[in-house]
């Protein structure tokens, strides 16, 4: 019996290690584009480049989300295109369901598959992935791994 993880399992146990990178405080995410077995790029959300990081002086909240940062799924896509690879094609792992401005992203990019941990994307982003035809796998969060959790006195209002 092969007790080996799933490539979707071992990929998304990659992204969970890049979300260890993020800078924001309240949530750490990350993100993994593969093709053919092979990684192409990844990303974790954090600030701009030459931009403060939440780490250094807290999130910018507005509306109830933090504006100072570039999610994962954007800057794995923005690090593709600063190196010149394609990602037509491709799937993207993260180790959360994209949000609507990723979801269009995504589809912009040519990704054709998206695998994420937890529920699958409501709404205008779920919308948006299935129109183009983009598949989409919500898995469990396995038992090591635990939903990233919120800490409301390190956010700058």
């Amino acid at each position: 019996m092969d007790t080996r993880p799933s490539w979707d399992e071992y990929f998304l146990r990659i992204a969970c290690d890049v979300a260890t990178r993020a800078t924001c405080l309240r949530r750490h995410v990350g993100a993994v584009i593969v093709r053919d077995k092979r990684i192409l790029s990844t990303g974790y959300n954090g600030s701009p480049p030459g931009q403060p990081h939440c780490t250094e002086v807290g999130c910018l909240i507005e509306d109830g989300r933090c504006i100072r940062t570039l999610h994962a799924e954007q800057n794995a896509l923005i690090q593709a295109a600063l190196h010149g690879v394609s990602t037509q094609g491709a799937t993207l792992y993260g180790t959360c369901r994209p949000c609507h401005v990723c979801a269009r992203m995504i589809v912009g990019a040519g990704i054709e598959r998206v695998v994420f941990l937890g529920p699958e994307p409501e709404g205008w982003a779920q919308d948006v992935l299935k129109g183009a035809g983009v598949e989409i796998v919500a898995l469990p969060y396995p038992p090591e791994t635990t939903q990233p959790v919120m800490s409301e006195d390190l956010l700058v209002r």
